[in-house]
């Protein structure tokens, strides 16, 4: 999953964005709103962490400009005010949550799987998928009861085919959401990452969808 970070303030912004790599996101950063308006109109994001008071362009109206285009993304906004208009205000320009500074990281996290989720229509922080479950939590990855070791990066293709349930996902996709944007991609190494996650888990759960990608397939 890929998140686009955009926060002025060094400390806090290297503080959330070293919290969300060690959680298992490709993490964009920027700092201030006009870079972010151009990446969030260019680039797929799974959630946004925006700022509200930035330089250039502020949050709300990167967020209004981003909604008026049509780009869908969750968005989770910080703001350091504390009253109900700004708040109010911020989810009339379409964000979808909002936590006032200062926040502990893990409620921050939290609203963020709780975003994605919904996003992809998922109720639960459980995903499954016949036997293979993975807690969003935690990020711990079972068999039946079986726990299953993964690198870093297999934990983010396997997460990010856990919340799109029976679609088919290609290269390209997994490849942009994956990595961060100055990343060196490689979308063939997508198919390594998937070939080691057969060998961890059952094989038939991953289905190859010639000429198009990978899907997730319920076995009994």
């Amino acid at each position: 999953m890929r998140i686009l970070l955009v926060e002025d303030e060094p400390t806090l912004r290297a503080q959330l964005a070293q919290a969300l790599q060690a959680a298992g996101y490709a993490v964009d950063e920027v700092d201030n709103g006009l870079d972010a308006l151009h990446l969030g109109q260019t680039e797929p994001f799974d959630a946004v962490v925006l700022d509200l008071g930035l330089p250039q362009l502020d949050g709300l109206s990167v967020l209004r400009r981003w909604r008026e285009e049509g780009h869908a993304m969750p968005v989770l906004i910080l703001t350091a005010r504390d009253h109900w208009h700004d708040k109010v205000a911020g989810i009339d320009a379409g964000a979808d949550d909002y936590l006032t500074k200062p926040f502990h990281g893990e409620e921050l996290l939290a609203r963020l799987r709780a975003l994605i989720r919904r996003a992809s229509g998922l109720a639960s922080p459980l995903l499954r998928c016949g036997p293979l479950s993975l807690d969003t939590r935690s990020g711990r990855v079972t068999v039946g009861d079986e726990p299953v070791n993964l690198t870093s990066h297999e934990y983010k293709v396997l997460a990010y085919l856990m919340h799109r349930p029976g679609a088919v996902v290609s290269r390209s996709e997994l490849t942009e959401h994956i990595y961060a944007q100055d990343h060196d991609r490689d979308s063939n190494t997508i198919e390594v990452f998937v070939a080691r996650l057969r060998r961890k888990l059952p094989a038939e759960l991953i289905e190859t969808v010639r000429g198009l990608g990978y899907r997730l397939v319920p076995t009994p």
